[in-house]
């Protein structure tokens, strides 16, 4: 008599007829707009970042699992690629090749295989290994090449601020946003990509091309980004409202750093992200409103990466405590 064995896999567990590598490779198709983007922007250099990144999240999970875990490889499910992806969405063009190893390092072994691999890591690996180079090399975290489109290869970059750094900055010293507008790119420009910063900040338009695209492979779901950008707006619109003169309008907010990278591609991560719509609800209108807590009245200009892993480390909670009823609980009425 045989004995059929039920292997039981890590969560997230969805009733789909795609398989864990289908949908990896959905967000790698999703990412490729911006990725085009970043290199008409930074040329060979944005290049360059993002093959060491990937390279060495690939590397690292092959060597870790076989080597140390001594456990079957999956380089080929598409999360070691994903994660070298958002890793070099998330840093500078500019930044030295090492500093790119490092935090791939951390991403998949610290972030990652220490807590078992994919499925059972409670923070997202690329926001681990980018906040880990930013907390512990600042400088060169936070020197960004000026946008030069369309050039190839970029040898003689200009180092500028972001439009948040710029913002941040003006507002320290003084400076009205009236005095500032003259100095940080128009809505527009966001919109469209003509900045410095990071490489998966130059365009809105083409992060939203593969948001759309995750949303038609219903990949991901709409909960997320619309309440994380939303409750942005609505925060960064009160103080706005408040006193123009002071704070930036929410639109700029929304358009500016990495509020719609992180809204589509970093908070709506399976695996550490919640479950339940509710869950997921809450835990994005709070990302956002840590994300402008820490915009406008913390250190850093730029707050995603932080609020979405202090965020990650309230899923297991947000899930316990929004979790729909059973089938077939009692509930009492009360009648008048």
């Amino acid at each position: 008599m045989s004995i059929q064995k039920n292997i039981i896999s890590a969560s997230p567990h969805v009733h789909s007829g795609k398989a864990s590598k289908t949908v990896m490779y959905d967000v790698v198709i999703a990412l490729i707009p911006a990725f085009l983007v970043s290199i008409y922007v930074f040329g060979i250099p944005a290049l360059i970042t993002t093959a060491v990144a990937v390279i060495s999240c690939l590397l690292f999970e092959y060597g870790i699992q076989r080597f140390i875990m001594k456990t079957s490889t999956s380089i080929t499910d598409g999360s070691a690629l994903i994660t070298g992806l958002l890793l070099a969405f998330n840093l500078p063009s500019s930044i030295p090749l090492w500093m790119i190893v490092i935090g791939s390092l951390v991403a998949i072994g610290v972030a990652k295989l220490s807590f078992g691999g994919l499925g059972f890591n409670i923070f997202n690996p690329a926001i681990v290994g980018r906040v880990f180079l930013l907390v512990s090399f600042p400088v060169q975290m936070t020197s960004w090449p000026s946008a030069t489109p369309g050039a190839f290869p970029l040898t003689d970059a200009v180092s500028g601020a972001t439009p948040l750094g710029i913002v941040k900055e003006g507002l320290m010293y003084g400076e009205t946003m009236s005095a500032l507008a003259t100095k940080i790119p128009t809505n527009i420009e966001l919109f469209l990509g003509s900045t410095g910063g990071s490489l998966g900040e130059m365009s809105v338009l083409a992060l939203l091309l593969g948001g759309v695209y995750l949303l038609i492979r219903k990949v991901i779901s709409w909960h997320i980004p619309v309440a994380m950008l939303g409750s942005m707006a609505l925060f960064s619109g009160a103080f706005w409202l408040y006193d123009p003169t002071m704070y930036a309008s929410p639109m700029f907010h929304v358009l500016a750093g990495g509020a719609v990278l992180g809204a589509f591609f970093m908070a709506t991560d399976m695996v550490t992200s919640p479950m339940t719509t509710k869950a997921m609800l809450v835990f994005a209108a709070m990302i956002g409103i840590i994300t402008m807590v820490i915009r406008m009245f913390g250190v850093y200009p730029e707050g995603v990466s932080f609020a979405i892993l202090i965020m990650n480390a309230f899923v297991p909670l947000l899930n316990k405590v929004l979790k729909p009823k059973r089938f077939g609980t009692k509930i009492t009425a009360k009648f008048v």
